[in-house]
């Protein structure tokens, strides 16, 4: 088994926005009986059929790391330096052992020995090296922008020392999720921007092997620096993954949502089970440049005017948890949960209070309606996306229960592109939105509340959409990003909660679920809430986590 390491403040930013990753759309689906089932890919307990990669509706054969169009499991064939779960902030190391941090701003990581690339050449420091100095070259492959971080890069003996532009504690996370390509192949790519690399040599777990359009084959690479921990010699994926696909083809894992997920995945086969973690926050995002949201007390009205628990049952089905207001992912992240906020930053319904906070804000009651000093009734406009059907709910929930406190909600649900350019333009007054689930303290807070992220109405931003601006707060996080004290950084998480609660930046509701679908018929040790050393998803580096922990059934 792969052993685990815990880094208190990884940096880990995900390539897809949390938001994307979150929205769920409901639906059901037949189950089969035990006649139509059949035993999939994995019936010889050896090969393994995945849900994890789709085609649109068929595969494009691109394995270039790099590259948008690039098949989801690219990140089997090559490697990381180390892999984070992003349910915790857990780093695992893989083609670096050690990592170590001297000061803020040098990071040194000792490369692996004794692995090699696919094709039988030695993995080396210079391999590490080769691959920043073409992320350097070649602007459009860095996509994580780690050359906004590094100062220079060089190699001595078996490390790899990298000197930050600045003190940067966090930089570390972000530099060492990039994929490790060999030079020996690369160097000799006249355009790395187009190239589709068809035939990928990397160190990873598996190697390709057959190639169709319509499904394609990944074989366990026997000469894997840790093989013994690979137990599928063999992953199927196809490239139509609908949900009756799941349910009545056997598949071993998939990432997907399933109303009543007992009578449908759970029933369609002895041995399938399944595991819904939080991955996030969903919350209702108050647009903080205009009256009455500029106001902490109003913004703290809503907090306590909210039935949370009943939000998240009508929006998930039941599947997930109210969400408190210490900005935390729980219970992920519990460990670092400040002892003195109330109630562990869960805030319970109280209408009484909802009022008092209003009345602080300027807002009293007027027979059943919320009116201003001058008598006129509130009405705000609340965006979620259309189709984000479990969004949908939760926000249709939001507006009735707003309205109990005199505050008349209209819903605008714009398609999608059109809701994240409002988000990120700051055209709206109250909006759905998520954040966290980066596995990372400084990163989750830090892309919610920091004033560097701060543009006006109309200008887009990527980040703190919200618009908060805080002094003191941005003084936390800028010590947060340089401090290697554990202690204080554990002092500054736990005000970062304080302004959270306090100051109710974000109205946070409920979790946003992420939709592992297991089978244990064939594979065994899948993650689990008794051990979520990852998470259920199919994507990025994190089924190098799964893959080499799960292990073959019997």
């Amino acid at each position: 088994m792969q052993r685990r390491r815990r880094s208190r403040w990884p940096l880990f930013g995900s390539a897809l926005g949390v938001a994307a990753l979150l929205a769920t759309s409901a639906c059901t689906v037949d189950v089969p009986t035990e006649d139509d089932n059949n035993d999939g890919g994995g019936a010889d307990g050896t090969s393994m059929l995945l849900a994890a990669d789709n085609g649109s509706p068929t595969f494009d054969r691109n394995f270039n790391p790099y590259s948008p169009g690039k098949r989801t499991t690219t990140t089997l064939i090559y490697e990381p330096l180390f892999v984070t779960n992003t349910l915790d902030g857990t780093e695992t190391p893989f083609l670096a052992s050690e990592k170590e941090q001297p000061d803020p701003a040098t990071v040194i990581f000792t490369i692996r020995e004794d692995v090699t690339w696919s094709d039988g050449e030695e993995f080396t420091p210079d391999d590490v090296v080769f691959t920043f100095d073409l992320l350097k070259e070649f602007p459009a492959l860095d996509t994580n922008g780690v050359w906004a971080l590094i100062e220079s890069i060089e190699v001595d003996g078996q490390d790899v020392v990298i000197h930050l532009t600045g003190d940067n504690v966090p930089a570390a996370a972000i530099i060492q999720k990039t994929i490790i390509v060999p030079e020996h192949l690369w160097a000799d790519v006249e355009d790395p921007t187009t190239f589709t690399n068809e035939d990928p040599v990397g160190t990873g777990p598996y190697a390709l092997g057959e190639f169709t359009p319509n499904e394609y084959t990944l074989e366990r690479n026997e000469d894997y620096w840790q093989v013994e921990n690979v137990a599928a010699q063999e992953l199927i994926l196809p490239a139509s993954n609908t949900q009756l696909d799941v349910v009545n083809n056997g598949y071993d894992w998939a990432y997907a949502f399933m109303s009543d997920v007992e009578n449908t995945w759970v029933a369609a086969a002895e041995g399938n089970t399944f595991w819904f973690p939080p991955g996030g926050t969903i919350a209702l995002f108050p647009n903080l440049t205009m009256a009455p949201f500029d106001n902490p007390e109003f913004r703290l009205g809503l907090s306590a005017a909210l039935d949370r628990e009943r939000i998240a049952e009508v929006a998930e089905e039941g599947y997930v948890d109210a969400a408190g207001m210490s900005g935390l992912l729980l219970p992920n992240q519990e460990a670092f949960l400040n002892p003195d906020l109330p109630d562990g930053g869960a805030v319970a319904q109280d209408v009484d209070a909802a009022v008092s906070h209003f009345e602080a804000a300027g807002y009293t009651m007027s027979g059943d309606q919320l009116v201003d000093s001058a008598g006129t009734p509130l009405a705000l406009t609340l965006t979620t996306p259309n189709g984000w059907t479990d969004w949908l709910r939760g926000a249709t929930e939001v507006q009735t229960q707003l309205a109990a406190v005199g505050i008349e909600v209209t819903l605008n649900q714009p398609q999608p592109a059109a809701y994240q350019q409002e988000l990120q333009n700051g055209n709206f007054q109250l909006s759905m939105g998520s954040f966290g689930g980066t596995g990372s303290i400084y990163e989750d807070y830090n892309r919610l509340l920091s004033s560097e992220f701060l543009q006006p109405v109309g200008t887009t931003t990527t980040a703190n959409f919200q618009r908060y601006s805080d002094p003191d707060t941005d003084a936390l996080l800028a010590e947060l990003r340089v401090t290697l004290d554990e202690d204080r950084q554990l002092e500054i998480a736990y005000e970062l909660q304080t302004v959270m609660f306090e100051q109710a930046p974000v109205i946070s509701m409920f979790y946003g679920g992420l939709w592992g679908l297991f089978s244990e018929a064939n594979f065994t040790g899948w993650p689990s809430a008794e051990d979520p050393y990852a998470s259920p998803a199919t994507w990025d580096a994190n089924p190098l986590l799964v893959l080499t922990n799960i292990e073959a059934a019997g």
